[in-house]
């Protein structure tokens, strides 16, 4: 599915820290929208730990926390937009986006949709599920699957980082499991609410030519700076 998608395109993109930077700056301060504490923000705190694991100066940080937060007067206005459409060879996917200037943002989707084929709204989301996704990691022998019907997940599978499982919860379910996966055993990563595909494209079923088409579609969408989220329709 798209995440397994993901975790292959960002070892190519490993390089690209300052766009990584970027959008974990994004989230840092959409997140410190709702409080600059992240005791009391659990949004916040797993960006926090998110942009740590990613080597963000201390400095880097406590500028996009005091900046979403509006502590300097200078509050962040990135407003969440979402595009829906097909990459090459009517692979769907969901493009989640924030952005300080939509109309840009919305020219760039475009043009870079020129290969593919870019849809109104809700014309590919109803073949994908809302959920809650949870990344995290074991520690020691934790079992995963017994770890996400104690914790109240609807399902698991393999996560982005080798050894980490990726849980998927309701919606509504999302922070009751992230919180009930450490006394399973799980340090949780990062947490989220997304999209799974309902019936993905299978990679096998493309061409190696058509698989770099699409492979390289998704790598343009990803790498925009506006872009946070991309969800996938495609499976190995």
């Amino acid at each position: 599915m798209g995440a397994q998608w993901k975790a292959k395109h960002r070892e190519t993109a490993a390089n690209a820290k300052g766009k990584i930077m970027g959008k974990l700056a994004k989230e840092i301060q959409i997140a410190a929208r709702s409080g600059a504490d992240p005791d009391m923000n659990p949004r916040l705190r797993l960006a926090i730990v998110q942009a740590k694991k990613a080597s963000m100066t201390r400095e880097t940080l406590d500028r996009a926390i005091r900046k979403g937060a509006g502590l300097d007067g200078d509050a962040v206005q990135y407003q969440a937009v979402s595009y829906e459409g097909f990459a090459p060879h009517q692979v769907p996917l969901i493009v989640e986006c924030l952005t300080d200037n939509v109309n840009r943002t919305v020219a760039q989707i475009r043009v870079l949709f020129r290969k593919g084929q870019l849809g109104a709204s809700g014309s590919v989301a109803w073949d994908f599920n809302h959920v809650g996704l949870i990344e995290a990691t074991p520690e020691g022998d934790a079992d995963p699957e017994m770890a996400a019907i104690e914790a109240g997940a609807q399902d698991f599978e393999e996560g982005e980082e080798a050894g980490s499982t990726l849980f998927i919860t309701d919606t509504t379910d999302l922070d009751a499991v992230q919180k009930a996966l450490p006394e399973q055993g799980f340090t949780v990563v990062s947490a989220k609410i997304g999209y799974t595909p309902k019936n993905p494209v299978s990679a096998a079923s493309l061409s190696a030519e058509a698989l770099a088409e699409v492979e390289a579609f998704l790598e343009a969408i990803d790498e925009n700076d506006d872009v946070q989220n991309v969800y996938v329709g495609l499976t190995d």
